[in-house]
Protein backbone atom coordinates (compact mmCIF):
# COMPACT_ATOMS: atom_id res chain seq x y z
CA UNK A 1 0.00 0.00 0.00
CA UNK A 2 2.66 2.18 1.07
CA UNK A 3 4.62 1.41 -2.16
CA UNK A 4 1.35 2.07 -4.43
CA UNK A 5 1.24 5.90 -2.79
CA UNK A 6 4.87 6.74 -3.08
CA UNK A 7 4.15 5.40 -7.22
CA UNK A 8 0.88 7.53 -7.36
CA UNK A 9 3.04 10.45 -6.03
CA UNK A 10 5.97 9.99 -8.66
CA UNK A 11 3.42 9.34 -11.47
CA UNK A 12 1.27 12.52 -10.24
CA UNK A 13 4.12 14.80 -10.54
CA UNK A 14 6.05 16.18 -13.62
CA UNK A 15 9.67 15.38 -14.13
CA UNK A 16 11.89 18.11 -14.61
CA UNK A 17 14.97 18.56 -17.01
CA UNK A 18 17.68 19.25 -14.52
CA UNK A 19 20.99 20.64 -16.15
CA UNK A 20 23.81 20.65 -12.88
CA UNK A 21 27.03 21.57 -13.26
CA UNK A 22 29.74 20.95 -10.65
CA UNK A 23 33.44 21.87 -9.92
CA UNK A 24 34.42 18.39 -8.75
CA UNK A 25 33.31 14.74 -9.15
CA UNK A 26 34.64 11.23 -9.49
CA UNK A 27 37.67 10.24 -9.59
CA UNK A 28 38.44 13.34 -7.73
CA UNK A 29 37.42 12.87 -4.01
CA UNK A 30 35.95 15.12 -1.70
CA UNK A 31 32.30 16.52 -0.21
CA UNK A 32 31.57 18.46 -3.15
CA UNK A 33 31.90 14.91 -5.40
CA UNK A 34 30.09 12.85 -2.72
CA UNK A 35 27.35 15.37 -2.23
CA UNK A 36 27.05 16.02 -6.31
CA UNK A 37 26.97 12.34 -6.98
CA UNK A 38 23.90 11.35 -3.96
CA UNK A 39 22.59 14.23 -5.44
CA UNK A 40 22.32 13.64 -9.36
CA UNK A 41 21.43 9.60 -8.02
CA UNK A 42 18.70 10.66 -5.89
CA UNK A 43 16.88 13.18 -8.35
CA UNK A 44 17.81 10.22 -10.93
CA UNK A 45 15.72 7.92 -8.92
CA UNK A 46 12.40 10.42 -8.09
CA UNK A 47 11.92 10.21 -12.28
CA UNK A 48 13.77 13.37 -13.21
CA UNK A 49 16.40 13.73 -16.44
CA UNK A 50 19.72 15.04 -14.98
CA UNK A 51 22.44 16.00 -17.46
CA UNK A 52 25.91 15.89 -15.60
CA UNK A 53 28.48 18.36 -16.71
CA UNK A 54 31.55 17.37 -14.71
CA UNK A 55 35.47 17.71 -14.76
CA UNK A 56 37.41 15.50 -17.13
CA UNK A 57 40.36 13.55 -15.39
CA UNK A 58 43.49 13.56 -17.58
CA UNK A 59 47.22 12.69 -17.10
CA UNK A 60 48.12 15.94 -15.45
CA UNK A 61 46.80 15.03 -12.45
CA UNK A 62 48.72 12.47 -10.01
CA UNK A 63 47.97 8.68 -10.37
CA UNK A 64 46.75 8.11 -6.64
CA UNK A 65 43.73 10.53 -7.98
CA UNK A 66 42.27 7.57 -10.44
CA UNK A 67 42.12 5.12 -7.50
CA UNK A 68 40.29 6.92 -5.48
CA UNK A 69 37.38 4.47 -4.23
CA UNK A 70 34.08 6.56 -4.92
CA UNK A 71 30.81 6.38 -7.08
CA UNK A 72 30.98 7.82 -10.39
CA UNK A 73 29.70 8.07 -13.77
CA UNK A 74 29.29 4.48 -14.18
CA UNK A 75 27.13 4.03 -11.00
CA UNK A 76 24.48 6.17 -12.82
CA UNK A 77 24.82 4.88 -16.37
CA UNK A 78 22.04 2.39 -15.47
CA UNK A 79 19.57 5.12 -15.62
CA UNK A 80 17.96 5.64 -18.79
CA UNK A 81 17.06 9.16 -17.78
CA UNK A 82 20.90 10.30 -17.34
CA UNK A 83 23.75 11.87 -19.53
CA UNK A 84 26.61 13.36 -18.96
CA UNK A 85 29.88 15.36 -20.77
CA UNK A 86 33.05 15.33 -19.22
CA UNK A 87 34.49 19.21 -20.12
CA UNK A 88 38.20 19.64 -20.73
CA UNK A 89 40.38 20.62 -17.41
CA UNK A 90 43.77 21.77 -16.24
CA UNK A 91 44.94 21.14 -12.19
CA UNK A 92 44.51 23.73 -9.80
CA UNK A 93 47.27 26.17 -9.54
CA UNK A 94 47.60 25.36 -5.66
CA UNK A 95 46.59 22.15 -5.48
CA UNK A 96 47.28 19.23 -8.77
CA UNK A 97 44.77 17.15 -7.38
CA UNK A 98 41.47 19.21 -8.07
CA UNK A 99 39.96 20.43 -11.53
CA UNK A 100 39.70 23.82 -12.96
CA UNK A 101 37.65 23.80 -16.74
CA UNK A 102 39.23 25.69 -19.46
CA UNK A 103 38.44 28.46 -20.84
CA UNK A 104 35.24 28.85 -23.17
CA UNK A 105 37.25 29.23 -25.60
CA UNK A 106 37.75 25.43 -25.45
CA UNK A 107 34.54 24.52 -24.84
CA UNK A 108 30.89 25.95 -24.83
CA UNK A 109 28.18 25.59 -21.98
CA UNK A 110 25.35 27.87 -23.68
CA UNK A 111 26.01 25.15 -27.28
CA UNK A 112 25.58 21.76 -24.60
CA UNK A 113 22.56 23.57 -22.65
CA UNK A 114 20.70 24.17 -26.61
CA UNK A 115 21.36 20.80 -26.90
CA UNK A 116 19.73 19.62 -24.27
CA UNK A 117 17.18 22.28 -23.23
CA UNK A 118 16.91 21.80 -19.58
CA UNK A 119 14.14 23.19 -17.38
CA UNK A 120 16.50 24.38 -14.42
CA UNK A 121 20.34 24.85 -14.53
CA UNK A 122 21.91 24.15 -11.09
CA UNK A 123 26.34 24.76 -11.01
CA UNK A 124 27.72 23.22 -8.17
CA UNK A 125 30.22 25.18 -6.41
CA UNK A 126 30.34 28.50 -9.50
CA UNK A 127 33.58 30.15 -8.01
CA UNK A 128 35.64 27.23 -9.23
CA UNK A 129 33.96 26.61 -12.44
CA UNK A 130 34.43 29.89 -13.25
CA UNK A 131 38.31 30.06 -12.29
CA UNK A 132 38.18 32.61 -9.15
CA UNK A 133 41.18 30.17 -6.93
CA UNK A 134 43.36 30.96 -9.64
CA UNK A 135 42.49 34.57 -10.59
CA UNK A 136 40.76 33.16 -13.87
CA UNK A 137 44.58 31.76 -15.11
CA UNK A 138 43.23 29.47 -17.41
CA UNK A 139 39.87 29.15 -15.79
CA UNK A 140 36.39 29.25 -17.74
CA UNK A 141 36.32 32.97 -17.42
CA UNK A 142 32.53 34.02 -17.37
CA UNK A 143 29.36 32.72 -15.03
CA UNK A 144 28.54 29.06 -15.95
CA UNK A 145 25.23 28.73 -17.25
CA UNK A 146 24.01 32.12 -17.69
CA UNK A 147 24.33 33.00 -20.60
CA UNK A 148 21.91 30.28 -21.73
CA UNK A 149 20.23 31.16 -18.93
CA UNK A 150 19.17 34.88 -19.84
CA UNK A 151 18.58 33.66 -23.75
CA UNK A 152 15.94 31.27 -22.90
CA UNK A 153 14.36 32.68 -19.52
CA UNK A 154 15.48 28.98 -17.63
CA UNK A 155 16.13 30.07 -14.05
CA UNK A 156 20.09 29.30 -13.38
CA UNK A 157 21.17 28.69 -9.98
CA UNK A 158 24.18 28.34 -7.67
CA UNK A 159 24.97 26.38 -4.58
CA UNK A 160 27.91 27.40 -2.58
CA UNK A 161 29.98 24.34 -1.08
CA UNK A 162 33.21 26.08 -0.33
CA UNK A 163 33.83 29.31 1.83
CA UNK A 164 36.47 30.92 -0.97
CA UNK A 165 37.65 33.90 1.63
CA UNK A 166 38.70 31.55 3.99
CA UNK A 167 40.18 28.90 1.44
CA UNK A 168 42.02 32.41 0.06
CA UNK A 169 43.53 33.08 3.15
CA UNK A 170 45.18 29.49 3.33
CA UNK A 171 46.38 29.16 -0.04
CA UNK A 172 47.43 32.62 -0.87
CA UNK A 173 48.96 34.01 2.12
CA UNK A 174 46.10 36.59 2.60
CA UNK A 175 45.93 37.94 6.49
CA UNK A 176 43.46 39.25 7.83
CA UNK A 177 44.13 42.61 7.83
CA UNK A 178 44.69 42.52 4.61
CA UNK A 179 41.38 41.11 3.54
CA UNK A 180 39.93 44.00 5.56
CA UNK A 181 42.10 45.85 3.04
CA UNK A 182 40.92 44.54 0.14
CA UNK A 183 37.44 43.57 1.14
CA UNK A 184 35.97 46.92 -1.13
CA UNK A 185 37.79 44.98 -4.58
CA UNK A 186 36.84 41.96 -2.90
CA UNK A 187 33.08 42.79 -2.18
CA UNK A 188 32.58 43.97 -6.03
CA UNK A 189 33.93 41.07 -7.16
CA UNK A 190 30.94 39.10 -5.11
CA UNK A 191 28.56 41.26 -6.05
CA UNK A 192 29.41 41.24 -9.43
CA UNK A 193 29.59 37.54 -9.59
CA UNK A 194 26.30 37.12 -7.81
CA UNK A 195 24.34 39.10 -9.83
CA UNK A 196 24.86 36.61 -12.85
CA UNK A 197 22.27 34.42 -11.45
CA UNK A 198 18.74 33.92 -10.89
CA UNK A 199 19.70 32.78 -7.32
CA UNK A 200 22.95 31.96 -4.72
CA UNK A 201 21.65 29.31 -2.41
CA UNK A 202 23.94 28.55 0.88
CA UNK A 203 23.06 25.53 2.74
CA UNK A 204 24.68 27.61 6.22
CA UNK A 205 23.02 30.27 7.99
CA UNK A 206 27.00 31.54 8.69
CA UNK A 207 28.30 31.52 5.28
CA UNK A 208 24.98 33.51 4.03
CA UNK A 209 25.28 36.05 6.67
CA UNK A 210 29.23 36.50 5.89
CA UNK A 211 28.40 36.55 1.60
CA UNK A 212 25.65 39.17 2.44
CA UNK A 213 28.36 41.61 4.43
CA UNK A 214 30.34 41.15 1.26
CA UNK A 215 27.49 42.44 -1.02
CA UNK A 216 26.65 39.13 -2.07
CA UNK A 217 23.12 39.25 -4.50
CA UNK A 218 20.20 37.62 -5.04
CA UNK A 219 20.99 35.17 -1.91
CA UNK A 220 19.06 32.89 0.15
CA UNK A 221 19.67 29.69 2.65
CA UNK A 222 18.53 26.26 1.28
CA UNK A 223 19.14 22.98 3.06
CA UNK A 224 20.52 20.81 -0.01
CA UNK A 225 23.11 19.10 2.33
CA UNK A 226 22.81 16.40 4.02
CA UNK A 227 23.55 12.48 4.85
CA UNK A 228 21.89 9.31 4.66
CA UNK A 229 21.04 8.33 8.41
CA UNK A 230 20.81 4.92 7.81
CA UNK A 231 23.84 4.26 6.29
CA UNK A 232 25.82 6.09 9.13
CA UNK A 233 24.35 4.34 12.45
CA UNK A 234 25.76 3.19 15.88
CA UNK A 235 25.51 0.10 14.72
CA UNK A 236 28.13 0.10 12.32
CA UNK A 237 30.20 -0.60 15.86
CA UNK A 238 30.09 -4.15 14.22
CA UNK A 239 33.28 -2.82 12.16
CA UNK A 240 36.51 -2.91 13.45
CA UNK A 241 39.41 -1.41 10.88
CA UNK A 242 42.22 -2.16 13.63
CA UNK A 243 40.55 -5.48 15.89
CA UNK A 244 41.44 -5.48 19.71
CA UNK A 245 42.74 -1.85 19.91
CA UNK A 246 40.80 -0.51 23.06
CA UNK A 247 42.86 2.72 23.26
CA UNK A 248 40.20 5.87 23.15
CA UNK A 249 40.09 6.91 20.02
CA UNK A 250 40.01 10.74 18.38
CA UNK A 251 39.05 10.34 14.87
CA UNK A 252 39.56 12.90 12.22
CA UNK A 253 38.41 12.43 8.31
CA UNK A 254 38.92 14.23 5.24
CA UNK A 255 40.87 16.36 2.83
CA UNK A 256 44.30 16.63 4.86
CA UNK A 257 45.03 19.77 3.86
CA UNK A 258 46.09 23.33 5.10
CA UNK A 259 42.62 24.76 5.40
CA UNK A 260 41.54 21.99 6.90
CA UNK A 261 44.21 22.95 10.14
CA UNK A 262 45.34 18.78 10.58
CA UNK A 263 48.55 20.01 12.19
CA UNK A 264 46.95 21.37 15.11
CA UNK A 265 45.60 17.71 15.88
CA UNK A 266 49.52 16.95 16.47
CA UNK A 267 49.86 20.18 18.41
CA UNK A 268 46.96 19.49 20.76
CA UNK A 269 47.65 15.56 21.21
CA UNK A 270 50.77 15.94 23.42
CA UNK A 271 48.38 17.74 25.85
CA UNK A 272 46.11 15.76 25.41
CA UNK A 273 48.20 12.22 26.10
CA UNK A 274 49.17 14.74 29.60
CA UNK A 275 45.71 13.51 31.16
CA UNK A 276 44.58 10.21 28.62
CA UNK A 277 48.88 8.77 28.21
CA UNK A 278 46.86 5.60 25.99
CA UNK A 279 44.92 8.16 23.24
CA UNK A 280 44.87 7.13 19.54
CA UNK A 281 44.37 9.76 16.98
CA UNK A 282 43.37 8.39 13.54
CA UNK A 283 43.59 10.46 10.89
CA UNK A 284 41.66 9.36 7.51
CA UNK A 285 42.50 11.15 4.19
CA UNK A 286 44.77 12.11 2.12
CA UNK A 287 46.04 15.51 -0.07
CA UNK A 288 48.86 17.97 -0.65
CA UNK A 289 49.94 17.91 3.14
CA UNK A 290 49.70 14.52 3.94
CA UNK A 291 53.72 14.01 3.51
CA UNK A 292 54.52 16.12 6.21
CA UNK A 293 51.94 15.17 8.64
CA UNK A 294 53.18 11.85 8.23
CA UNK A 295 56.75 13.07 9.45
CA UNK A 296 55.36 14.80 12.08
CA UNK A 297 53.45 11.70 12.65
CA UNK A 298 56.49 9.36 12.90
CA UNK A 299 58.25 11.56 15.26
CA UNK A 300 55.53 10.99 17.88
CA UNK A 301 55.31 7.94 17.72
CA UNK A 302 52.43 5.02 18.12
CA UNK A 303 49.80 7.45 19.52
CA UNK A 304 49.21 8.35 15.79
CA UNK A 305 47.71 6.74 13.05
CA UNK A 306 47.72 7.80 9.26
CA UNK A 307 45.51 5.39 7.51
CA UNK A 308 45.17 6.98 4.26
CA UNK A 309 41.80 7.10 2.28
CA UNK A 310 38.90 4.77 3.83
CA UNK A 311 35.79 3.46 2.23
CA UNK A 312 33.01 0.90 2.33
CA UNK A 313 31.86 -0.87 6.08
CA UNK A 314 35.88 0.17 7.07
CA UNK A 315 34.90 3.94 7.54
CA UNK A 316 31.83 3.18 8.81
CA UNK A 317 33.16 1.08 11.51
CA UNK A 318 35.73 4.61 12.17
CA UNK A 319 33.08 6.97 12.36
CA UNK A 320 30.71 4.25 15.12
CA UNK A 321 33.88 3.26 16.94
CA UNK A 322 35.55 6.82 17.51
CA UNK A 323 35.07 8.04 20.96
CA UNK A 324 35.40 11.54 19.27
CA UNK A 325 35.42 13.30 15.97
CA UNK A 326 38.00 15.92 16.10
CA UNK A 327 37.70 18.46 13.24
CA UNK A 328 39.87 22.53 13.85
CA UNK A 329 39.10 22.88 10.76
CA UNK A 330 37.66 27.08 10.72
CA UNK A 331 36.57 27.08 6.95
CA UNK A 332 33.44 24.80 7.29
CA UNK A 333 30.49 25.29 5.10
CA UNK A 334 28.70 22.65 6.40
CA UNK A 335 31.01 20.09 7.21
CA UNK A 336 29.93 16.34 5.80
CA UNK A 337 32.02 14.65 8.56
CA UNK A 338 30.61 16.14 11.39
CA UNK A 339 27.36 14.99 10.02
CA UNK A 340 28.03 11.43 9.56
CA UNK A 341 30.19 11.08 13.00
CA UNK A 342 26.73 12.33 15.10
CA UNK A 343 24.81 10.28 12.76
CA UNK A 344 27.27 6.96 13.29
CA UNK A 345 26.89 8.30 17.44
CA UNK A 346 29.85 9.93 18.15
CA UNK A 347 30.07 13.20 19.69
CA UNK A 348 32.09 15.65 17.71
CA UNK A 349 34.63 18.32 18.88
CA UNK A 350 35.16 21.09 16.32
CA UNK A 351 36.21 24.81 15.65
CA UNK A 352 33.55 27.53 16.74
CA UNK A 353 33.66 28.73 13.27
CA UNK A 354 31.62 28.80 9.72
CA UNK A 355 28.82 25.76 9.63
CA UNK A 356 30.30 23.83 12.44
CA UNK A 357 28.08 26.25 15.16
CA UNK A 358 24.66 25.08 13.00
CA UNK A 359 25.75 21.14 13.61
CA UNK A 360 27.10 20.72 17.31
CA UNK A 361 25.70 22.07 20.31
CA UNK A 362 27.82 22.01 23.79
CA UNK A 363 27.33 19.79 26.00
CA UNK A 364 24.49 18.06 23.88
CA UNK A 365 26.55 16.33 20.98
CA UNK A 366 29.96 17.59 21.82
CA UNK A 367 31.75 20.91 22.26
CA UNK A 368 33.35 23.78 20.42
CA UNK A 369 36.53 25.10 20.82
CA UNK A 370 37.99 28.15 20.09
CA UNK A 371 39.56 28.33 16.78
CA UNK A 372 42.71 27.96 16.02
CA UNK A 373 43.51 27.00 19.51
CA UNK A 374 45.08 23.78 19.71
CA UNK A 375 44.62 23.93 23.76
CA UNK A 376 41.08 24.62 23.89
CA UNK A 377 40.97 22.11 21.36
CA UNK A 378 42.64 19.95 23.89
CA UNK A 379 40.98 21.05 27.25
CA UNK A 380 37.66 20.11 25.47
CA UNK A 381 38.59 16.62 23.75
CA UNK A 382 40.12 16.12 27.86
CA UNK A 383 36.86 17.07 29.07
CA UNK A 384 34.78 14.90 27.38
CA UNK A 385 36.58 11.62 27.56
CA UNK A 386 38.00 11.75 31.14
CA UNK A 387 34.30 12.50 32.25
CA UNK A 388 32.15 8.97 31.46
CA UNK A 389 28.73 10.00 32.54
CA UNK A 390 29.01 13.17 30.74
CA UNK A 391 30.41 11.48 27.50
CA UNK A 392 27.64 8.72 27.95
CA UNK A 393 24.89 11.40 27.31
CA UNK A 394 26.43 13.21 24.95
CA UNK A 395 26.79 10.21 23.08
CA UNK A 396 23.19 9.04 23.52
CA UNK A 397 22.25 12.50 21.87
CA UNK A 398 24.64 12.78 19.32
CA UNK A 399 22.53 10.87 16.54
CA UNK A 400 18.88 12.43 17.44
CA UNK A 401 20.64 15.89 16.68
CA UNK A 402 21.30 15.16 13.45
CA UNK A 403 18.48 13.31 12.08
CA UNK A 404 17.02 16.69 10.22
CA UNK A 405 19.85 16.51 8.28
CA UNK A 406 18.91 13.07 7.10
CA UNK A 407 19.35 13.30 2.97
CA UNK A 408 15.46 12.14 2.02
CA UNK A 409 14.41 14.80 4.28
CA UNK A 410 16.64 17.17 2.64
CA UNK A 411 16.71 16.54 -1.05
CA UNK A 412 12.28 16.61 -0.78
CA UNK A 413 12.64 20.39 0.84
CA UNK A 414 15.54 20.28 -2.54
CA UNK A 415 13.14 19.23 -4.85
CA UNK A 416 10.29 21.51 -4.34
CA UNK A 417 12.17 24.37 -4.46
CA UNK A 418 13.16 23.40 -7.66
CA UNK A 419 9.04 22.95 -8.59
CA UNK A 420 8.75 26.08 -7.52
CA UNK A 421 11.54 27.79 -9.76
CA UNK A 422 10.89 26.15 -12.32
CA UNK A 423 6.83 26.95 -11.60
CA UNK A 424 7.82 30.62 -11.59
CA UNK A 425 9.62 31.11 -14.35
CA UNK A 426 6.52 30.09 -16.67
CA UNK A 427 4.68 33.35 -15.69
CA UNK A 428 5.06 36.40 -17.63
CA UNK A 429 5.96 38.28 -14.81
CA UNK A 430 8.84 35.85 -13.53
CA UNK A 431 11.50 37.77 -12.31
CA UNK A 432 13.51 35.98 -9.79
CA UNK A 433 15.81 38.93 -8.68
Amino acid sequence: MINNLIEAEKSAKRSLRIAMFTASYAPFLGGISIGVHDRVRWLLQQGHEVFLLHPEFNHQYPKAVRSCPIPGIGELQSFPNFSSYAYPTKPLIFYKSAPEPLHYRHWSDTKLLENFQPDIVLVSEPAQMRGFCSLFLGGYGRPIGTEYGKRTGTPTISLFHTDWLAYSQYYMGISDWSLKLLSPIISRLIKQFTQAYDVNYFSSWEQLAKYKTMKAQFCDYLPYLGIDCQKFHPQNICYDPIPADNRPTLLFVGRIAPEKNVTQLLDALPLIATKIPNVHLVIVGSGPQEQEIRRRAADIGSSVTIWGESTGTEILGWFARADVLVNPSVTENFCRTNMEALASGTPVVTACAGGNVEQVVPEVNGFLSNPNDPIDLAEKVVTLIQDPTLKAKITEQARPSILKFDWSTRMKQFEAKLYQLVEAAKKPEFILK
